[in-house]
């Protein structure tokens, strides 16, 4: 993890309300898995991180305007930091014995920055709720340094949750919670 950046400076104020509900109450899973199921969960997490390479690299180079040039920088480099966390997240699957994704989960293609943004940070709260759960999966596994790889993960994906809502004028939404997300230690 490389020191403080810049922050996103320009504040959108096209867009009022507040992000909610962008978590499916669905993704609650079970707490007590298999290494098979967590391989399948991990890959399906290794797939949104390639989403959100390829959202902030395409979204960072079409993003236009004055107002933006600070925001366009910034999301270049959450593309190189989501490479990092799809590498963490492969060595982690190779390490439980499966084979890591080649597919990405899809990109909505926008042309408006402020939809941009938001579709940037609705992807950042599914991840977070998503590490969250695979946290206390991990260690219910006994697999330690997984939990422990997904919890600086979770460190950056806020960090990013934080510049775009700076980016849109608005507070951090809540967490997505779930019934014992206080053993987690991440909210």
């Amino acid at each position: 993890m490389r020191g403080p950046r810049p922050k996103l400076i320009e504040r959108s104020r096209a867009c009022a309300p507040q992000i909610e509900g962008a978590v499916n109450n669905d993704m609650k899973s079970e707490l007590n898995i298999t290494r098979e199921r967590m391989i399948d969960l991990l890959n399906e997490d290794l797939a949104g991180e390639y989403q959100a390479i390829i959202a902030y690299t395409v979204y960072s180079q079409v993003i236009k305007g004055a107002a933006y040039t600070d925001i366009a920088r910034e999301l270049e480099a959450h593309a190189g930091e989501e490479l990092q966390h799809a590498v963490k997240i492969a060595k982690q699957i190779d390490y439980l014995g499966g084979m890591p994704g080649v597919f990405a989960k899809p990109v909505k293609t926008l042309n408006d920055p402020v939809e941009m943004l938001r579709a940037d940070l609705e992807n950042e709260r599914i991840t977070v709720t998503r590490y969250r759960e695979r946290i206390r999966q991990a260690e219910a596994m006994g697999e330690f340094a997984l939990s422990e790889t997904l919890r600086a993960i979770i460190v950056q994906e806020q960090e990013h949750e934080m510049d775009l809502c700076a980016a849109l004028g608005i507070d951090v939404p809540r967490p997505q919670n779930t019934p014992d997300d206080q053993s987690v230690g991440t909210g």
